[in-house]
């Protein structure tokens, strides 16, 4: 079997090793992979493994060996399901394996805003502390997290694990969710997503990006947030309007807004959120622990590894 890896430079730098998938058959790992040699790369691949290189129905008519495409990720949005299932491609995917680190990125963020760690080691090193009459010094407002509310917009597993997070802060929770409240555990309240915009001092976007949350967090919405909360994205860029987070910043609106995700990735140098000081940003690296990426590939060799059995697992598409 050959195995083809369209991207593995992302989830695979070097520090984690093929040696689970090289066991399964000949691999060839590609860093990166444009559109235009995606065909050519893989053009006597049984399978092929992909994170973000799209593998279109074109793809697919020009490889009759293809028989399996792992996804290097959750999403799955990647691949033309309706175009694997006429060619009888089965499609995986991997789920759940970011959790924790995802969860521990919202609260990265959260914590920056509230205790400004980055801010006061950079003014140490400019001599602030040493320059001041006082034993102590600080010069933004510092938040205690206890007694707060955390509003979290999808109660999914990281949506979930949020929320254990928050609670161990102290926090009050509350959640947007198609889960019934008697399913929810006691300490998770449900609430529409207008009252969770109303009462949350901090506000966490979990949801998935579908028609109707594409841009959820937009002007309206944005004016019916309490003044000066806090809004976490690290979910999917396109979830808010980045203009208007960005005007709701400048107007004292929005307390701050911390982001893992962008609208465009990588996002253009002129992007309206870059100029607001209250905006705090990773690049797309809160799935990236090590940890994180070593279940990664542990699971997606496991998914190869059952479709070679016969008993595929975390399949997304109908054969």
């Amino acid at each position: 079997m050959k195995i083809v890896v369209l991207d593995g430079y992302a989830g695979n730098p070097g520090d984690i090793s093929w040696d689970g998938l090289q066991a399964l058959g000949h691999v060839v790992v590609y860093d990166r992979t444009a559109p235009a040699d995606v065909v050519a790369r893989c053009q006597d691949a049984d399978a092929i493994l992909t994170n973000k290189v799209v593998i279109g129905a074109d793809v697919m008519d020009a490889l009759p060996r293809l028989k399996y495409i792992g996804v290097l990720a959750t999403g799955y949005n990647v691949v033309d399901l309706d175009a694997a299932g006429r060619h009888g491609v089965v499609v995986t995917n991997i789920p759940s394996y970011s959790t924790s680190s995802v969860a521990q990125m919202v609260f990265a963020h959260l914590l920056n805003i509230t205790n400004r760690v980055g801010h006061y080691t950079r003014q140490i090193r400019r001599g602030r502390w040493c320059e001041s009459p006082d034993f102590t010094y600080w010069d933004t407002p510092l938040t205690e997290l206890e007694g707060k509310r955390m509003g979290i917009v999808g109660l999914g597993s990281i949506g979930t694990a949020v929320a254990r997070l928050a609670v161990a802060f102290g926090m009050e929770v509350s959640a947007v969710t198609s889960k019934a409240s008697s399913s929810l555990p006691e300490h998770i309240r449900k609430m529409t997503f207008d009252g969770l915009m109303a009462t949350s001092d901090v506000v966490s976007l979990h949801c998935p990006l579908t028609p109707d949350t594409r841009k959820m967090i937009n002007r309206d919405s944005l004016s019916r947030m309490k003044r000066g909360a806090i809004l976490i994205n690290t979910g999917r860029g396109p979830l808010v309007c980045e203009q208007d987070v960005a005007d709701a910043l400048c107007s004292g609106r929005l307390g701050a807004y911390a982001a893992d995700v962008m609208t465009q990735e990588p996002p253009a140098p002129d992007n309206p959120l870059f100029a607001c000081p209250n905006a705090f940003f990773t690049p797309h690296v809160a799935w990236a622990t090590l940890e994180s990426r070593q279940r990664l590939m542990d699971v997606a060799v496991s998914n190869l590894k059952h479709f070679l059995s016969g008993q595929p697992v975390n399949v997304v598409n109908k054969l």
